[in-house]
């Protein structure tokens, strides 16, 4: 993990001011006030504000499953495309200098940091051989305290941010040790409260896994949950909607008003 730079923000002051202007609540606050949490956190914060030149930003965040039965499912390639494949969506968006990206693997290795959309990392076999746990909670709460830290740090800086993240799984946690369910809920109903992000969800079928009810329980809207089958056509389609979504976040204008892409118009 990188070592903490000493012009780095301090992450639990940005979770204190999101909590005193009512973007982080109480409960959450204490949630997040875990000292090797914010390590966690603070490895994925990347660029800073006054590097991007830009008065509106938006934040694309990925959390790909690298989970054994990702590769035991032979599905290994399939996200590796399939985050690939939002890169270069995100790539023909005419907003695509004010897009930062930034993917953390289920299992907690940051692949890199926020930083500008051309300098993204692509997943390869090299850098992404999944074979580890299903740690679905705990990871989710740094993902998305990563997200509302960002978030706040532009908002410090004066820059307007709107985020969209995908979590993908194929399977119900399994490891978690420190959050539950209930905790990850709480957490996204305050991001969604500020109407500018969109939390999505992709559960790759294992066969027995209820995803729509997982991800309910962790407070993701039904509108933003994917179900592919089991077939390479129908993940690929379910990237495919995420990128489109994603695509029309960035070139739609935060002075237009809060997120209202609707959700995904189908699903594969």
């Amino acid at each position: 993990m990188p070592a903490h730079k000493p012009n780095a923000p301090d992450v639990q002051q940005l979770f204190r001011s999101a909590a005193a202007e009512g973007a982080l609540s109480a409960e959450t606050l204490i949630s997040l006030a875990i000292p090797d949490l914010g390590a966690q956190i603070q490895a994925g914060l990347g660029v800073s504000p006054d590097d991007v030149p830009a008065s509106e930003v938006v934040l694309v965040t990925q959390m790909p499953d690298d989970s054994g039965s990702i590769q035991h499912g032979k599905n290994a390639q399939l996200v590796r495309d399939g985050h690939n494949q939002v890169l270069d969506a995100l790539l023909t968006s005419k907003q695509r200098d004010s897009i930062l990206a930034h993917t953390r693997y289920l299992n907690g290795q940051v692949l890199f940091p926020y930083r500008p959309l051309q300098q993204a990392v692509r997943m390869d076999a090299k850098n992404y051989d999944p074979q580890l746990g299903t740690p679905l909670y705990d990871q989710t709460m740094v993902l998305l305290g990563t997200v509302l830290a960002k978030t706040q740090e532009f908002a410090d800086a004066g820059v307007q941010s709107r985020s969209v993240t995908l979590l993908l799984t194929d399977g119900g946690d399994c490891g978690s040790t420190r959050f539950r369910a209930r905790d990850v809920r709480r957490l996204v109903k305050d991001l969604l409260r500020a109407e500018t992000h969109v939390v999505a969800a992709m559960g790759l079928d294992d066969g027995t896994t209820d995803f729509r009810a997982v991800f309910r329980e962790m407070g993701i809207e039904d509108r933003w949950i994917l179900t592919p089958g089991a077939s390479a056509a129908e993940v690929r389609a379910a990237f495919s909607l995420f990128s489109q979504s994603a695509v029309r976040l960035s070139q739609s204008r935060q002075a237009a008003g809060p997120v209202s892409l609707g959700g995904f118009a189908s699903r594969p």
